[in-house]
C-alpha cells in the first residue's frame, strides 16, 4: 500500500460509483478517508462510514463533494442516500484550519462559507485534465439517448451543436465518424473556424431559429437558455433535442412540451453511462490535485 496520503483525514461527502472507486484509491494512498451519503458496504475496507456531513468533516484537512456539486439550499447528490445529505455551514466549521475544499462548482453560500473560515477552495469540473476526459463518456452517453430517442439512424442524420467546448469537440467528431451531418453553432470565430477544419458546417445564433426547422438531431451544450420558445417554435416536429448543460439546462422545455417536441435533459451522463471509467478519472487526477495544493498550503508538508 502507497503512503503518499498518510496522516492526512479526508471527507467525502455523497456522490456515486465514481466516489466509490476514488474512496479506494484514496484508502490505497494512506490516507484517512470518512464517508458520508454512501452505505459502508459498498466502500470496501480501509475507509469509515457515517451518516452526516458533520461528522465526516470534523478536523478533516481535505473535503470531496461531488462534481455535480449541491443544489441551492446545500442538498449533496448521493445517489445510495434515501434521506437527504446537506452541506452545513456548522459542518464547514467544523474541518482542520486552511482546509482544502474540492467541488465541481460551487454555490455562492459554499465560497462565503469557504471565505468565512479562511478554507481553500477549489472548483475542478472545468479543469482540463477532467473535463477533457469526462467529454468521451459524455459524448458516448449522448450518442446513446440519441440512437434511444430518435427512428433513424445516426449516419446520414442531420445533426447540430450548439456550443463548441470540450464536450462538443468530442461529440462532433464522434458524429462526424458516424458519418453524420453535422453543424455548429458558436459565437466564437475561432471556435467555428476548428468546426470547420474538423468537417463540420457552421453558424452562428442568428441563424439557430432556421437551422431548428430541418435538423433531426440537437446537442445543446450551453448552460443558458438559447433554445427558447422562439427558436423551438420553428423546429422540426421530429426534432430530438438533448440538453448537455448543467441543470436547468439551455432548453425551454415547458415550450418544447407544448410544442410537442421530444426535449431531454441529460446531465452528469459520465456518472450514468460510465461510473468505472468517470471514476478512474477522478481517481487518477484527484489526488494529484490534493498533494499540489496542500503542498502549496504548508511548504514544509512532505509526500512519500
Amino acid at each position: 500500500m502507497s503512503s503518499v496520503l498518510s496522516g492526512i483525514k479526508i471527507a467525502v461527502l455523497g456522490g456515486d460509483d465514481r466516489e466509490i472507486i476514488l474512496v479506494s484509491e484514496l484508502v490505497r494512498m494512506g490516507a484517512t478517508v470518512v464517508v458520508a451519503g454512501i452505505p459502508r458496504h459498498k466502500i470496501g475496507h480501509g475507509a469509515f462510514a457515517v451518516n452526516s456531513t458533520e461528522e465526516a468533516c470534523k478536523e478533516a484537512e481535505v473535503v470531496i463533494l461531488p462534481l455535480p456539486g449541491t443544489s441551492t439550499d446545500g442538498v449533496i447528490r448521493a445517489v445510495y442516500m434515501e434521506d437527504k445529505l446537506v452541506l452545513t455551514e456548522k459542518a464547514i466549521s467544523t474541518v482542520a484550519p486552511g482546509a482544502l475544499i474540492l467541488i465541481g462548482s460551487a454555490r455562492p453560500f459554499l465560497i462565503e462559507w469557504c471565505k468565512k473560515y479562511h478554507l481553500k477552495l477549489l472548483e475542478i469540473v472545468d479543469m482540463d485534465e477532467i473535463a477533457i476526459l469526462n467529454s468521451i463518456p459524455t459524448a458516448e452517453g449522448a450518442l446513446q439517448i440519441a440512437m434511444e430517442e430518435s427512428s433513424i439512424t445516426i449516419h446520414g442524420s442531420k445533426t447540430c451543436i450548439i456550443g463548441f467546448g470540450r464536450i462538443a469537440i468530442t461529440l462532433a467528431r464522434m458524429l462526424k465518424a458516424l458519418g453524420a451531418d453535422v453543424t455548429v453553432v458558436a459565437r466564437n470565430d475561432g471556435q467555428l473556424a476548428r468546426a470547420y477544419e474538423m468537417g463540420c458546417k457552421k453558424a452562428g445564433y442568428s441563424e439557430l431559429r432556421e437551422i431548428m426547422n430541418n435538423i433531426d438531431i440537437v446537442f445543446n451544450t450551453v448552460p443558458s437558455l438559447v433554445l427558447d420558445s422562439g427558436i423551438l417554435e420553428y423546429s422540426n416536429p421530429d426534432v430530438v433535442i438533448i440538453d448537455l448543460a448543467t441543470q436547468p439546462g439551455g432548453t425551454d422545455f415547458e415550450a418544447a412540451n407544448a410544442f410537442g417536441l421530444k426535449a431531454i435533459l441529460a446531465p452528469g451522463l459520465p456518472g450514468k453511462v460510465a461510473p468505472i471509467t468517470a471514476g478512474k478519472i477522478l481517481a487518477d487526477v484527484v489526488p494529484r490535485l490534493i498533494i499540489q495544493e496542500l503542498t502549496q498550503i504548508d511548504g514544509t508538508l512532505l509526500f512519500g
